[in-house]
C-alpha cells in the first residue's frame, strides 16, 4: 500500500511538473518580440512594455549594398543587390531565433525614410510578410508614446521604403562611377557623391567671389546729439528728406562744410508700437545651425548629442527618459497635448499674460515632409536646472536650448516701443531711432534678439525743436567681400536651395573634410587646392552633379517616389542615361591631373631627393618623389614638449595601425617601450610619484588631469572635481 502511494504521489508530481512545463512553454509563446534599432532604447522601451515582451536592437542595418563592388543591377532595371553586413550574421540568427520563439513581432526601427527601410530589411530576413501589421513608430522614447504606438501597428510604407532605396542606389551609382575616374584622372581615395561634390562647389564659388570682390569707397556721418543731459547718435540719411550716397571724401566734406554750425531741428517724430514674435521650435538644420552659432558646436557633434538626449539619460529614480523627440524633422509642428502642457507650465512659471490664448502654429518650409513633430522636451517638467546633474556638460547645453527655443516658440510676442526721429541741419537729413521693452514675452525664455535690435529709447523731443550738437564725426569705409561659409551658414544655404536632407548634412560636412577638399580656418569652410581642382573637373565634365537647381530638382522627384507613389526605378533610369554619356565622354576627354607637391626639407636617405607630403588613410606622411624608382616614406614625427617618463627620450605623437587613433610613445623605440593612449605631462603625481597624463571625457572633448597609475586614489576624485568645474 506504502508503495503504491508512493508511486501515485510521484504520478501527480510528475504531472504537476508536466503542467508546469507546458504553462512555461505556452507563456513563452505568448511574448512579443519588438526589434529597434539602438541597444540603448532596447533597455529602456523594455522597461516601459513590461514581462509580455522582448526588445531587441538590430544596431542599424542588417542588410546593405555590398563594399566590394557596384551592387546594382544596371542591366536589370537597377536592382538593387542587398548583402548582409560583415559581422552582422549572428545577431540575424539571433532575431530569427527570438523571432520564432514570439508570437508576434513588431518592428520599431526610427520613424524616417532610412528606419522603413530597416524594418523592410528585418522583415524579408524573418520571413514577415511586410503587408502584415507590424511596424510601429513614435516620435519620443515615453512610456505613453510606446505603449500607444503598440496599439497602432501598422505594415511598412513601400513608398517610403521605396524612396529610401532610389536615394541609396542614386548615391551608389554617382560614387562608384565617378569616384574611380578621380581616382584614375587625380589621385586615389577621392570620393565624389550627389550632395558633397555641390557643397563643395558652393564654398569653392565663395572663395573665388572673395578673391575677385574690388572693395567699394563709401562714408559715413554721425551727429552725436543731446536732448536733456541724454546723449544719442543721428545717422546722415540725405537731403531734403531724400536718400543720397557719400561715395567719396569729397562728398563727406562737402555735407560736412553745409552743417558746420547748422541748428538740429526735429522734423518729424515717429512714434509706435511694434512687436517681435517667437522662433519657431527647432528642425534639424535651424537646430545644428544654432548650437553651431551660439554653442559653437559641429553638425557632426550636435547631432551625436541630441541622439543621446533622444535615446534617453538616467535620471534621479535610475529609470532612463528619452528627452527630446526625435532629432532628425524638418517640420515646425507641435502636437496638441505639447502645446497644452507647454501653455500651463507658462502660466504657472512666468504668469497668464505670457501664454497666448490660443496656440502658436508655426509654418513649415516648402518641401517639408511634416512625417514628425518639432524637436521639442519630451516632458515639459524636466527643466534644464531640474536634470542637469544627470547630464554631461555638453548634453546640457544642447538640452536647454532645445528647451528654452520651444518654451518661447510657445509664448506671447514680445513688445517694444519705438520712437524715431528725421532731423534737418540746413537742408541735409540725419535720422534716429530708438526702443524700448514694454513686454518680454518669449524673450523672457529664449533671448533670439540680434545687435540691430539692442537699441536705447531717444530722448523725448516735439516737431521743431532744436537738440544740442556735440559733434559731426565723418568715417571711411569699404564694401566687404561676401563672408566665407561657417557650417551654420553653409547648411543654411544648402536647405534654403533644397539640396540634400537635414539628416544629411552632419555626414556631408564631415566627408568633404575627411577627403581633403575643405578646411576650416576661423571656423569658417576654406577649399584646398585640391578641392578646387575636383570641383573643376567636375564642373567641366559633370556640370549637372555640381549644378544646384538639377540637384534640387532631383530631391524633389526623389521626394514625389515617397509623397506620390511616383516609380523609383524610372527616377533612376531618368537620370543614369545622360550620366553614362557623360561618363564615357570622361573617360576619353579628361587629361590627368597632375596635382603640384609639397616639397619638404626632409632628406631621403635612400637616394639624397627632397621628400614630399602625401596624404594616405591616417593622414599626411612623407613620401620620396622618385617613386617607383624609390618607394621610401617616412611619418610625420610630431613631438610634445615632455620627455619619456621611463628614458628620458622626446614623446612623438603616432597613430594606431587600423583605427588611425593616436597616441605617445618614445622615440627610442623598440628600446624605450613607453607608450600610452593619454598625453603624458611633465607633472608627478602628489600621492603616488608616477607621472601624470591629460585624459579626455568621453564626450564633449573636455580634458582633465589624472594619475597614469590606475591604482592610485587620486584618479576619481580628480574626475569628479573636473566635471564640477566644466
Amino acid at each position: 500500500m506504502a508503495k503504491e502511494a508512493t508511486g501515485t504521489a510521484g504520478k501527480t508530481a510528475a504531472k504537476k511538473k508536466t503542467a508546469k512545463k507546458t504553462a512555461g512553454s505556452t507563456k513563452a509563446s505568448n511574448r512579443k518580440l519588438v526589434i529597434v534599432e539602438s541597444p540603448a532604447k532596447a533597455k529602456t522601451i523594455e522597461k516601459f512594455l513590461g514581462k509580455g515582451y522582448t526588445v531587441r536592437a538590430s544596431n542599424g542595418h542588417l542588410r546593405d549594398l555590398p563594399k566590394s563592388k557596384i551592387g546594382v543591377d544596371i542591366e536589370n532595371n537597377f536592382e538593387p543587390e542587398y548583402t548582409t553586413i560583415r559581422g552582422k550574421a549572428q545577431l540575424i540568427k539571433a532575431l530569427k531565433d527570438e523571432a520564432k520563439k514570439s508570437s508576434r513581432v513588431y518592428l520599431a526601427t526610427d520613424p524616417d525614410r532610412e528606419g522603413e527601410a530597416i524594418s523592410w530589411h528585418i522583415a524579408n530576413l524573418l520571413g514577415l510578410d511586410p503587408a502584415d501589421a507590424s511596424r510601429i513608430e513614435f516620435n519620443e522614447i515615453t512610456k505613453d508614446a510606446v505603449t500607444a504606438a503598440i496599439k497602432t501597428p501598422r505594415k511598412i510604407d513601400m513608398d517610403r521604403v521605396d524612396a529610401q532605396q532610389a536615394r541609396r542606389v542614386l548615391d551608389r551609382l554617382v560614387g562608384y562611377k565617378l569616384s574611380p575616374l578621380l581616382w584614375k584622372k587625380v589621385k586615389k581615395g577621392l570620393s565624389a557623391g550627389r550632395v558633397q561634390s555641390v557643397a563643395v562647389k558652393v564654398i569653392v564659388d565663395r572663395e573665388n567671389e572673395i578673391r575677385s570682390f574690388k572693395p567699394e569707397e563709401f562714408w559715413t556721418i554721425s551727429a552725436n546729439l543731446r536732448k536733456d543731459e541724454q546723449e544719442f547718435e543721428a545717422k546722415y540719411y540725405g537731403m531734403a528728406g531724400k536718400k543720397a550716397a557719400l561715395s567719396t571724401e569729397a562728398d563727406a566734406a562737402a555735407v560736412l562744410k553745409a552743417v558746420d554750425g547748422a541748428d538740429f531741428i526735429v522734423s518729424k517724430v515717429k512714434s509706435g508700437t511694434r512687436k517681435k514674435n517667437a522662433l519657431p521650435p527647432f528642425t534639424t538644420s535651424f537646430l545644428q545651425q544654432s548650437a553651431s552659432g551660439k554653442l559653437g558646436f559641429t553638425a557632426k557633434k550636435t547631432m551625436m548629442l541630441a541622439q543621446m538626449l533622444y535615446e534617453g539619460v538616467p535620471l534621479e529614480d535610475g529609470n532612463t527618459v528619452g528627452l527630446i523627440t526625435y532629432m532628425r524633422t524638418d517640420s515646425t509642428r507641435v502636437s496638441a497635448e505639447a502645446q497644452a502642457a507647454a501653455l500651463s507650465h507658462i502660466s504657472k512659471v512666468y504668469g497668464t499674460e505670457y501664454a497666448p490664448e490660443k496656440p502658436n502654429i508655426y509654418k513649415g518650409r516648402k518641401n517639408a515632409q511634416d512625417a514628425h513633430e518639432a524637436i521639442r522636451p519630451t516632458y515639459i517638467e524636466n527643466t534644464p536646472e531640474r536634470i542637469k546633474q544627470y547630464l554631461t556638460p555638453d548634453q546640457y547645453k544642447l538640452y536647454k536650448l532645445i528647451y528654452t527655443r520651444f518654451l518661447a516658440s510657445q509664448m506671447m510676442p514680445a513688445k517694444f516701443e519705438t520712437l524715431g526721429y528725421d532731423i534737418e541741419a540746413n537742408g541735409h537729413t540725419f535720422k534716429a531711432s530708438g526702443s524700448r521693452i514694454l513686454f518680454k514675452g518669449h524673450l523672457a525664455v529664449y533671448d533670439s534678439r540680434t545687435d540691430d535690435d539692442e537699441q536705447k529709447m531717444l530722448p523725448r523731443a516735439e516737431e521743431g525743436e532744436a537738440l544740442e550738437c556735440l559733434g559731426v564725426i565723418p568715417k571711411q569705409n569699404f564694401t566687404q567681400p561676401p563672408a566665407r561659409y561657417t557650417e551654420a551658414a553653409l547648411i543654411k544655404f544648402l536647405e534654403e536651395r533644397g539640396i540634400g536632407r537635414p539628416s544629411t548634412y552632419a555626414p556631408i560636412i564631415s566627408t568633404i573634410q575627411d577627403r581633403g577638399y575643405v578646411q576650416k580656418e576661423a571656423r569658417s569652410f576654406v577649399p584646398t587646392e585640391l578641392g578646387e581642382i575636383v570641383t573643376e573637373l567636375m564642373a567641366k565634365n559633370f556640370s549637372d552633379i555640381v549644378d544646384i537647381a538639377f540637384t534640387a530638382d532631383m530631391e524633389e522627384k526623389l521626394d514625389g517616389v515617397e509623397q506620390e507613389g511616383n516609380d523609383w526605378k524610372k527616377v533612376i533610369s531618368d537620370f543614369y542615361g545622360p550620366f553614362e554619356k557623360d561618363l564615357e565622354n570622361g573617360e576619353k576627354n579628361i587629361e590627368r591631373v597632375k596635382l603640384p607637391e609639397k616639397i619638404s626639407d626632409v632628406i631621403c636617405e635612400k637616394c639624397g631627393a627632397n621628400m614630399v607630403y602625401k596624404t594616405g588613410r591616417f593622414g599626411e606622411f612623407l613620401a620620396c618623389p622618385n617613386y617607383p624608382e624609390c618607394k621610401n616614406t617616412k611619418p610625420i614625427v610630431k613631438q610634445i614638449d615632455v620627455p619619456c617618463p621611463k628614458c628620458g627620450g622626446k614623446v612623438v605623437v603616432k597613430r594606431a595601425g587600423k583605427s588611425g587613433k593616436s597616441f605617445y610613445g618614445c622615440e627610442n623605440y623598440p628600446e624605450c617601450d613607453f607608450v600610452s593612449w593619454d598625453k603624458p605631462l611633465d607633472e608627478k603625481c602628489p600621492e603616488c610619484g608616477a607621472y601624470m597624463v591629460e585624459a579626455k571625457f568621453r564626450y564633449g572633448g573636455k580634458t582633465y588631469k589624472k594619475c597614469s597609475n590606475p591604482e592610485c586614489v587620486t584618479n576619481q576624485k580628480k574626475k569628479t572635481d573636473a566635471k564640477k568645474e566644466s
